[in-house]
């Protein structure tokens, strides 16, 4: 049916509150990253309502919906076929169709194709609605045992050791826990970069999460380097989560010690914008303890 809202199929048909016809517009939903039963009723619903899926694997996803009774008009949409299927959904739209976006596995977008998809859908002036759900960067998170009011999902590594640990300092300073997904075969490789450029600092790497064999093996990360180089790369779908860089604290000690060093060779104007630069504190209350400094020196 094109053109209008699609009410919702009796298959459908959930408990609770009655459902309402769904508007048109492009819609993300989320999907398992493991165990099926990791879908929401919210998104069994818009898939059996849509005037189509786009699918990353029709295949994949025709497994999904099996599991679930659920019958949907299925269309691939990947990153060789993007540039040739966006403007007939572009048109479907426009036509008043349901468009619902699912990836293999969890968040659409989540280093899976449909940014350009949605940008272009936003940019025509269309609704885009998220059905969220599964995330395997989320799940990781949860479980790893690091902080998590602060975090930085940082997608894939490059697969070159060079190119990797130049990609990798980017994030050193970066303040929260950094969460990477990872190649089960480049584990080892991985973890070795990222003990050279982040030190041995508390990580997690997560392994097939909601499967049978979910794992999460928790410790250092020159420990953890050490485990897989002896062990070998693991199976499955890994997330590796790391915990931010220890504070840099500028203690009153710490600062004079600095001015101290800096006041050799720099004018006390200088060294202390210098210092209070670094130490993250006022300038004017940094001039002021490099000029005592100064005076007590003689």
């Amino acid at each position: 049916m094109t053109g209008s809202s699609r009410e919702f199929p009796p298959e459908a048909s959930r408990t609770g509150p009655k459902v309402q016809a769904l508007s048109p517009g492009l819609y993300l939903v989320a999907t398992p990253i493991g165990n099926l039963r990791d879908i929401t009723l919210r998104a069994l619903d818009v898939l059996a309502a849509a005037d189509r899926v786009l699918a990353e694997d029709t295949r994949v996803t025709k497994r999904l919906l099996d599991a679930h009774g659920v019958s949907a008009a299925l269309q691939p949409y990947h990153d060789h076929n993007g540039e040739r299927v966006r403007p007939a959904v572009l048109e479907a739209l426009a036509a008043g169709e349901v468009v619902a976006l699912v990836s293999d596995a969890g968040t659409p977008l989540v280093s899976d194709p449909g940014y350009k998809l949605v940008r272009e859908v936003i940019e025509a002036g269309h609704e885009v609605i998220a059905i969220p759900g599964a995330s395997a960067a989320l799940a990781a998170l949860c479980i790893a045992g690091l902080p998590t009011d602060c975090f930085t999902f940082a997608g894939f590594p490059p697969s070159k050791t060079a190119a990797r640990e130049a990609w990798l300092a980017r994030f050193s300073a970066v303040p929260g826990s950094l969460v990477f997904y990872e190649g089960a075969s480049r584990l080892p490789a991985a973890l070795t970069s990222m003990a050279k450029v982040f030190g041995d600092r508390p990580a997690a790497v997560c392994r097939e999460l909601t499967k049978l064999h979910e794992e999460a093996r928790r410790g250092g990360l020159d420990a953890l380097a050490a485990h897989y180089e002896d062990a070998g790369a693991p199976k499955g779908e890994v997330v590796i989560v790391i915990a931010p860089a220890a504070p840099d604290i500028w203690d009153e000690a710490r600062i004079d010690a600095a001015l101290q060093e800096a006041l050799q060779t720099q004018r006390v104007k200088d060294a202390a914008a210098d210092i209070a630069s670094k130490a993250g504190r006022p300038k004017r209350d940094i001039y002021a303890r490099a000029l005592a400094l100064k005076d007590a020196s003689g």
